[in-house]
């Protein structure tokens, strides 16, 4: 079937958004874009240029350097998926490290900085053919979205599935660390001012508390086939 859409993913933080987003676009042969990798290479280049001190982002000097900030995206066939690249460094290890994970919902607030990665990601998925994950996808990214899935399931799952992925990175972390950290970010997301957590009107839940990574990424491509076939 020729048709492309476009299928955008948002949701709680550390849902598994990324990995569903990954398995649908092989799935169906399109473009993956981790929305939310872009503002943790930026929350690195902040922490890299002392930008962020005691938990305050000093958001007049991050703005004024946007434009030193070049954010882009190259295939690792090893790992099957996309590599996050911060001004033409392979960062995608050290921004899933605890200290970005920490400061990123700090950053993702200034408004100029979700300015400048909402239109990079609109000009991405211009040709259709994209699957997208990340805060505001459906509802100021691609609001014309075909699909739009919301994804959500409880702190102490999301944050044992972190845990879990760290350990097998070889970090050592705290349970309770993380933990505090996901709740964290749960409170700030929901309650920020400037693009706070909300689904669209016209997205379809995902509790996946008790799926597997295959009944994911099965109920998601009979969502998109319900579309296509209507179409």
């Amino acid at each position: 079937m020729n048709k492309k859409i476009i299928i955008a993913i948002d949701g709680h933080s550390s849902c598994g958004k990324s990995t569903v987003a990954r398995q649908v676009a092989h799935a169906l042969q399109y473009n993956y874009v981790d929305s939310g990798s872009m503002y943790r290479a930026v929350t690195l280049f902040a922490l890299r240029n002392k930008l962020i001190i005691n938990g305050l982002v000093d958001s007049n000097r991050l703005v004024e350097m946007l434009p030193l900030i070049s954010i882009s995206f190259k295939y690792n066939p090893e790992e099957q998926k996309s590599d996050t690249y911060l001004n033409g460094e392979n960062v995608e290890k050290e921004i899933r490290g605890l200290e970005v994970s920490n400061n990123v919902s700090l950053v993702a607030v200034v408004k100029e900085v979700r300015q400048a990665m909402v239109k990079i990601q609109q000009e991405m998925g211009r040709e259709k053919g994209i699957v997208m994950d990340g805060r505001d996808i459906g509802t100021v990214v691609y609001p014309q979205a075909e699909l739009k899935i919301f994804m959500t399931t409880s702190p102490q799952i999301r944050a044992q599935r972190r845990y879990d992925e760290l350990v097998g990175k070889g970090e050592a972390v705290s349970f309770d660390e993380i933990l505090k950290n996901v709740e964290e970010r749960d409170f700030i997301d929901q309650n920020r001012e400037e693009s706070p957590l909300r689904k669209a009107s016209d997205a379809v839940v995902l509790d996946n508390g008790n799926m597997s990574r295959n009944e994911q990424l099965d109920w998601v491509l009979s969502k998109v086939n319900e579309i296509l076939n209507d179409n």
